[in-house]
């Protein structure tokens, strides 16, 4: 693969929000990202969208001319995901977190996946939990490699304690859905699952049963603090989630339009 991404090409745009706590991880990203080979003379390239207006993450940006780099006002890792979309050129967008890292072949999977059926609209995939000692564990539970059917994710994250059943930092979408849909949701966190939720109400997707990432456990990041799981916050956050997929679910529109 050429190192400049052409326009004709199809292009996966791999979009990362990245503090500065977590910018020392962007390394170990990058060196999964540029390892990722995709067939076809297809390409990738990767915005990355600092949350936040320091000088912590530049001296961690690779030199890489597929390589995006913007700083923005503080406003949570959907906003700087959002805001990414602006510098995005692909047809689709894959999700890779600053903290995480693609296994070979992940990206080649979604995008053969998704140019295979243009009536998927996103597609996930099996996570491992990259351990401090470098170790890895898997989840209980994943379902069967195979379509995911329109309200499945909803109806599992429902009766399973607000947990759905594929892990939205491995998605890939398609573009103009993700955009219809407003990007990522406005919350303080939860904010790919709801994402998730609302791409479930309106889109048949995909969970390959391949690992594609490998989710990193460390003592800074969000979802370890005491204030992702507050009671409070993490009720009213599913309600408002939940009532976005359901609204969406009610108002018939699919995708891709019938």
């Amino acid at each position: 693969m050429s190192a400049a991404v052409t326009r004709r090409a199809t292009v996966v745009t791999v979009v990362t929000a990245v503090h500065a706590p977590s910018a020392r991880f962007l390394p170990d990203a990058w060196a999964s990202l540029r390892d990722q080979e995709l067939p076809g003379g297809a390409g990738w390239e990767w915005v990355i969208q600092e949350d936040g207006t320091t000088d912590e993450v530049r001296p961690y940006v690779p030199e890489d001319p597929r390589v995006t780099f913007r700083q923005g006002r503080p406003g949570g890792p959907g906003v700087a995901r959002t805001i990414a979309l602006a510098h995005a050129r692909g047809t689709y967008v894959k999700v890779l977190d600053a903290d995480d890292r693609l296994t070979p072949g992940a990206l080649a999977r979604d995008l053969a996946v998704l140019e295979a059926d243009p009536g998927l609209g996103w597609a996930t995939c099996r996570v491992l939990d990259l351990l401090p000692d470098g170790s890895t564990a898997g989840f209980p539970g994943d379902p069967h490699e195979g379509p995911v059917e329109r309200g499945s994710v909803l109806a599992h994250w429902t009766a399973h304690d607000f947990r759905p059943p594929v892990h939205p930092a491995t998605l890939c979408v398609r573009r103009d859905l993700l955009t219809a849909l407003g990007g990522w949701m406005a919350l303080p966190a939860s904010e790919d699952t709801g994402l998730l939720l609302a791409l479930d109400a309106v889109s048949r997707g995909w969970f390959s049963a391949e690992a594609g990432l490998l989710y990193r456990k460390w003592e800074g990041q969000a979802t370890g603090q005491s204030s992702h799981t507050d009671p409070v916050e993490r009720t009213a956050r599913a309600a408002v989630a939940e009532a976005r997929a359901r609204a969406l679910a009610g108002l018939g529109w699919t995708y891709p339009a019938r």
